[in-house]
């Protein structure tokens, strides 16, 4: 099993819960540390950043590592990889976080004073 943070359309009432359904652990968050980034306002990016003091809300899910491989990794933009981050508690997880050169590219809008997907996907006007 694999703990993992989702902060997307993944998290509960998003379109990709099925996906996941079942292996809700709760809610949960970064530790401070991170940039948040919207990859065309279909996703999010999580970006390491130890001078950010930006923690990110999300859920925290535990999954078999072939439902992982086989069922969610599979339908993840380019832009993302998985990585590893650290949640509020202190502890590592898998999440998916912005793939190495894409800040470079310039083209992902920063969205961390949000806090959070459901937050920056209101002000859009928009649901999770």
């Amino acid at each position: 099993m694999a703990r993992v943070f989702f902060n997307g359309q993944a998290m509960t009432g998003g379109p990709f819960h099925a996906k996941v359904h079942g292996h809700l652990v709760g809610p949960a968050g970064t530790a401070p540390g991170y940039r948040f980034f919207s990859i065309r306002d279909e996703c999010p990016a999580l970006l390491a950043d130890p001078t950010a003091g930006t923690a990110i809300e999300g859920e925290l899910y535990d999954l078999p590592l072939e439902h992982l491989r086989d069922a969610v990794l599979p339908g993840e933009p380019l832009e993302l990889e998985l990585g590893v981050i650290e949640l509020a508690d202190g502890t590592p997880a898998l999440s998916m976080v912005l793939a190495r050169g894409q800040l470079e590219r310039g083209v992902h809008r920063e969205i961390t004073e949000h806090g959070g997907w459901r937050a920056y996907l209101a002000t859009l006007g928009r649901e999770a």
